[in-house]
């Protein structure tokens, strides 16, 4: 049993990884939020609850005393300047904190995702932490796409909220990339996901940099193919590389992406140059992710894309 401490533990992927965790019973579990702790909330023996002043490192580095593994889960949209992720590496050294996740749990590049240069800043100040000597162990957990997300509008974990990407199996449509059909997409559920995740706390030898969890890959084509199998003829609708650099995404519908993270005002704005990034990120590989926790821990069990979604739209309309 080890102290563990989680930051944006309000979070919808943090509140699924310590549904797993507490699940194990191994662990003491220290939540550091924003937010006060919920009214009625029941945190047992094992659970702290501390509303965290990310503006203020020395609170930041009393709260996480004692503590072995901290994960963090802020999202750059709620972190702008990474100021809050920063102060929480600094007092994760200054508290003596063995191992550091910090908040990635998506793609393996950042390219042609500018909602995610936060996460391209924070890989580089860890690696400046370390420049001289090596302070803080740390892993950028990776998993490519839930497949969770092509169940939406369907709820398929407690938790994370589904929302339409440009493969909607509910509506048998999908937005390609032309010349995009080898490229490969990562798909892993949230549930195998946290449960890798918890593994890795339990893991007694060096955290690697990289840490992929890939659950299954398929190519664009074969994604699509698949949502035919399971839901009949899809409506594809092919654009091109040049329009979307050009910011000119030439289609007749677009995914809603609305994500907790993102303001509902900005939904309809952002809609056309998220689906423009995520086109031409799949093409450059930022989707697809390594395989080292895998390799690592290979009693861990993943379900299949096909296996999962199969079940997940069985007797939908």
């Amino acid at each position: 049993m080890v102290k563990i401490a989680v930051a944006g533990a309000s979070g919808n992927v943090a509140q699924e990884f310590l549904d797993v965790l507490l699940a194990t019973g191994k662990h003491e579990i220290v939540l550091l939020s924003r937010k006060d702790m919920p009214v009625g909330a029941a945190m047992g023996a094992v659970i702290t609850w501390i509303r965290a002043e990310y503006n203020d490192p020395d609170q930041l580095a009393s709260a996480l005393q004692g503590v072995h593994t901290l994960l963090c889960f802020i999202t750059p949209q709620s972190d702008p300047e990474n100021v809050a992720q920063k102060n929480l590496i600094n007092a994760a050294v200054k508290a003596g904190v063995r191992r550091y996740a910090p908040s990635e749990w998506a793609s393996s590049s950042f390219e042609y995702m500018p909602w995610y240069a936060g996460k391209a800043e924070i890989r580089q100040y860890l690696a400046d932490t370390n420049k001289d000597k090596k302070v803080l162990e740390y892993c950028l957990f990776q998993c490519g796409m839930f497949v969770n997300y092509f169940a939406a509008p369907y709820k398929t974990s407690k938790h994370v909220h589904p929302f339409q990407t440009q493969f909607d199996f509910h509506n048998r449509r999908a937005i390609t990339l032309h010349g995009s059909d080898d490229a490969c997409i990562s798909l892993v559920t949230v549930h195998d996901f946290c449960n890798a995740v918890a593994k890795a706390i339990e893991f007694e030898g060096e955290w690697p940099v990289a840490g992929g969890i890939r659950g299954d890959e398929l190519t664009v084509a074969e994604l699509v193919a698949l949502g035919e199998r399971l839901r009949g003829p899809f409506d594809i609708e092919e654009v091109q590389a040049e329009d979307l650099k050009a910011g000119r995404v030439n289609t007749t519908w677009l995914p809603k992406v609305d994500h907790p993270a993102i303001p509902a005002e900005q939904v309809e704005k952002m809609a056309a140059g998220m689906v423009a990034g995520m086109l031409l990120a799949i093409s450059a590989g930022a989707m697809s992710v390594s395989d080292e926790w895998n390799k690592i821990l290979p009693d861990c069990k993943f379900t299949k894309a096909e296996e999962f979604l199969a079940e997940a739209w069985r007797g939908k309309p």
